[in-house]
């Protein structure tokens, strides 16, 4: 029988690090006006679709809010799927605010916040876009990288970029950058990808001078440059030996930031764990996942994969573990989720054994209608939207200092 549950016990189990997944019904366009930080949005008509992947364990505490009185209908649903832990939200965004608590815009916040963190505490170097540009027209020695997906690589990017995702960057950092005098330059669309990438090219000690982008191309264009499709070829990887050293730095990274390595009996016995959620990602290309990987990992590039990780795992609490053939993709991406307060696990050795070769079927897309449209999407975004967002994000670090549910850490 599904029961309520107050903001306060919801906060307290948020603090206590104990399992959670704080479901958001409303569509994402709602859900980015404001919603708590590790709340995760799943609309109603796609409970039935997404929960069985997205919180897959049963009797997880599922705790459901919306504002338009749909939480009945939602935990039928969910409790006709086997879900034995479902709860209300009592009074719902409502109380959470009357509580005092804090409610953050847009999608992906807590990532983003976290990027904001990281380049507070750790001073991550940036450069702006009129330096940048005057760079590139004297012909100077800079390698510029556009960490974001492909697919949004070929939409925009700029002049000069390389195409390089972010959980590649530690990895390919020697192909894209051959020369240790070279200058290399993160960029995304917005912020946290870049500072992400930057500082983990800086926290791999790689010997290059590394710097972002400052506000990605959000900046770009706000100084005027012009964006183009990207069409430079992919970065190849580097020999043999600087993959080694690669793996070499992003395993001393890992180890830093806390993250375990588990062999594959110790995998078993966490696998076999009913009382906890397991969550397991291969962070390779999808080229490579397709031609063998593990049973029961999915596919989850790993700059996308702390991009978005309130989508990829949102039961809050959870384990992660993650996979790579190569090594430094792995530790890279474990490195920043245990930051983020994850329990993360990187399994050891080659991949091998029973692979399978089926590409699990991704979830249906959304529907157009209830999207969000990012301010950083596109060329035609007006200039106040754009500043607005940037805006949004340098307030972050003092949204989370407010917040004090987040338990980031930043090595």
């Amino acid at each position: 029988m599904t029961g309520a549950i107050s903001a306060r016990a919801v906060r307290a189990s948020l603090v206590a690090r104990r399992e959670l997944a704080l479901v958001d019904l409303r569509d994402e366009a709602q859900f980015a006006t404001g919603h708590p930080l590790f709340a995760a949005d799943l609309p109603v008509p796609r409970v039935e679709i997404e929960a069985p992947t997205r919180i897959p364990r049963r009797d997880t505490l599922v705790v459901l809010y919306d504002d338009a009185g749909r939480e009945g209908a939602a935990a039928i649903a969910l409790e006709r799927l086997g879900y034995s832990q479902v709860r209300i939200l009592d009074g719902g965004l409502a109380a959470w605010v009357r509580e005092g608590y804090e409610l953050f815009r847009d999608v992906n916040s807590y990532s983003k916040a976290f990027g904001e963190l990281v380049e507070a505490r750790r001073q991550t170097p940036s450069i702006g876009p009129e330096e940048l540009s005057g760079l590139i027209d004297s012909g100077a020695d800079i390698a510029l990288v556009d960490v974001r997906r492909p697919d949004e690589y070929r939409t925009m990017s700029i002049r000069t970029s390389r195409n390089v995702p972010g959980g590649e960057l530690v990895l390919r950092a020697r192909s894209l950058a051959p020369r240790s005098e070279t200058l290399v330059v993160v960029h995304c669309a917005g912020r946290t990808r870049s500072i992400i990438g930057t500082q983990s090219l800086v926290n791999a000690g790689i010997p290059n001078r590394v710097t972002a982008l400052r506000n990605g191309t959000i900046g770009w264009v706000l100084a005027h440059q012009t964006l183009a499709g990207g069409t430079a070829p992919p970065v190849a990887l580097p020999s043999a030996d600087a993959v080694a050293e690669a793996r070499g730095r992003a395993r001393e990274v890992a180890y830093r930031a806390g993250v375990l390595r588990l062999d594959a009996t110790e995998f078993e016995t966490l696998s076999n764990d009913s009382t906890r959620t397991l969550y397991t990602f291969d962070v390779r290309s999808a080229e490579e996942y397709a031609v063998g990987h593990l049973p029961g990992f999915r596919h989850a590039p790993g700059g996308q994969l702390v991009q978005e990780i309130d989508s990829f795992a949102p039961v809050r609490g959870a384990r992660i573990v993650l996979t790579d053939t190569l090594g430094a993709r792995a530790d890279m991406t474990a490195s920043w989720l245990a930051q983020m307060g994850w329990d993360a696990y990187v399994l050891e050795g080659e991949i091998a054994g029973s692979l399978e070769t089926d590409v699990p079927p991704s979830l249906p897309p959304r529907a157009i209608q209830g999207r969000y449209r990012r301010p950083y999407e596109g060329t035609d975004q007006a200039e106040a939207a754009m500043r607005g967002y940037l805006d949004w994000e340098h307030g972050l670090v003092a949204q989370l200092a407010r917040d004090r549910t987040h338990g980031f850490f930043v090595i």
